[in-house]
This record gives structure tokens, sequence and C-alpha cells, in this order.
């Protein structure tokens, strides 16, 4: 991993409130892959540009095996994030990729693609996220597009006191992450906090923002975020906010971005603007015109 050492960073003089606690949705997917979906479609205009985020970890195979066989997607990106595991991804775009401990796979699904996420395991503990980032309507139509990054090709920065961030993309402490998207801006950081430390994250007013809690429990401005919970943070407060780990080690996602301010339209694995776009995207994959 591309890690360097931070002595500090410009700091967060109020902190976002927590606006609302999330606990999620245990549901399945795929071919019945047990997952909780944190951010849901009813919050889907609430945390613009962000659709949807499911969290799975499980170390008993039925809950995986059967994986994620072909299926299609248009008009957003998909960002695989795992933390212990292995998935094989192909596409009907011609990409593969094995996404492994710590790795990320980045995927454009743009005018459409078909692909699948197939676990490469028979046992032991399959663990990650995975975000849906709405694209805008000048971008639904662009051709797909496919990165694969290994963990240590993740920027990374880590404090003296123990505190470590992983940069999947936009940029903390000054460290640029492996992606970056100029109209929906993404920050998207893996914090590692052990007990008793404090980091805190600028974040520009216009950025919808969001922590889910995967280990441990967090305090931000005064509210505990509890283990498998997301937390919507306030708009209208604060330069940034401010992550505090208790009596024991935290670590969580921040997640956040710019708002595209466009009308949503969902139908499935299908997200356009318009309705007539949905009809169209569902005829096109029926007669194969999908990538």
């Amino acid at each position: 991993m591309n890690s360097v050492t931070k002595r500090s960073q410009a700091p967060v003089s109020r902190s976002r409130s927590v606006e609302r606690l999330v606990a999620g949705t245990p549901t399945s997917d795929g071919a019945g892959v047990r997952l909780t979906r944190v951010l849901t479609q009813p919050l889907q205009h609430r945390l613009d540009p962000f659709l949807m985020l499911d969290a799975f970890r499980s170390d008993d195979p039925d809950d995986y095996i059967a994986g994620f066989p072909d299926h299609p997607h248009r008009g957003f990106e998909t960002v695989t994030y795992m933390i212990a595991g292995r998935l094989r991804h192909r596409d009907s775009a011609g990409h593969e990729g094995l996404l492994e401990n710590g790795g990320v796979q980045w995927m454009t699904a743009g005018r459409g693609v078909i692909h699948s996420e197939m676990p490469e395991q028979e046992d032991g503990v399959m663990e990650g996220f995975q975000l849906w980032l709405n694209l805008p309507a000048r971008d639904k139509m662009s051709p797909p597009w496919y990165r694969d990054f290994k963990a240590e090709e993740i920027p990374s920065w880590r404090r003296e006191d123990g505190v470590e961030v992983k940069v999947i993309a936009g940029e903390s402490a000054g460290v640029r992450g492996a992606v970056t998207r100029d109209a929906t801006a993404p920050l998207y950081l893996d914090l590692h906090l052990p007990a008793g430390t404090v980091l805190g994250q600028r974040l520009e007013s216009e950025l919808n923002a969001f922590l889910y809690v995967y280990r441990g429990c967090a305090t931000v401005a005064g509210t505990e975020v509890p283990e498998r919970t997301m937390a919507i943070l306030g708009n209208t407060q604060g330069d940034g906010v401010l992550i505090e780990a208790g009596e024991a080690p935290v670590r969580a996602l921040l997640v956040a971005g710019r708002p595209l301010n466009e009308p949503i339209v969902q139908y499935g694995p299908f997200v356009m603007n318009r309705e007539e776009e949905i009809y169209a995207a569902v005829s096109d994959y029926r007669e194969g015109r999908l990538a």
C-alpha cells in the first residue's frame, strides 16, 4: 500500500452533526447472497449522488457461495471494496479481474454492461461493500469502463498515534485517492481509529455525506454510531466531521459526494433520468444490445 506518515492535517473547527442513524435492512441479492442494504432507494435523493450501499460479512459459505451471476447495469457506477475474500469479475465489455483482500473494483456501467461477480473460495470469511454512484445525465450513455485496484495500489496515510486512512476516492490530508470524478467529486475513505483517537476530515458544505461503522462504536458530535450502522451527516453546520473512537478501535467508511440534483428513475439495475430511458434500457437488454 502506498502509505505515508502524516503528523497533521487541516483542522476541523466544528463537526457536522448526525442527522439520522440507519441500521440497514437484511436482504439477499444475486443468486441468494445474504447482505445488509444500508443505503436504500428512499434515501437516494437525500444522499445524492449515491444510490445504494450494500454490506456483506459472513463466514458461512451458504451465505455467499452462489455469488452474482450475469446481470445488467446501465446509467451509474459500482464501487466494490473487498475486506476479506475473493471475487472474480467478468463482463460483456471484455473485462476480467480478481478482487482480493483490500482491493477495489470500480466499474462504470455507462450505456450498459452485463457482468458477473463470483466467489473464488469455498470457505472462510467473505466481507466487503458495494456502493452505487450515480452518473450525470450527460454521461449515462458513455462507454463502459473498468479498473481493478489491488490493496497496495490504494493510497493511504498513517498518523503517529496509529490512525490510518485508506483513500479510495477523493482526497484526505493531502493524499489523493485512486479515483476522481469531476461531476460527483466522490470521497471514499476507509478509516482505522485505535481506541481513544479522534480523526477530523474536512468536508465542503455542498457535499452530502455519511459514515458507516463496520467495527466498534464511533461518536460524532455527541452521537454514538454503533457497529453496522450508517450515520447521515447534516449539511447545515460544520466545516467537516470529527470521528471519535472510545474504549475500542473503530473501523468505518466515510463517504461524501456532490449532488447531481437531477431526476432519478430506477428500475432494478437501470438508473436513468426519465421513464422512457428505462423502457429503452429494458428493451436493449432483452434484445441483446447492451455492450
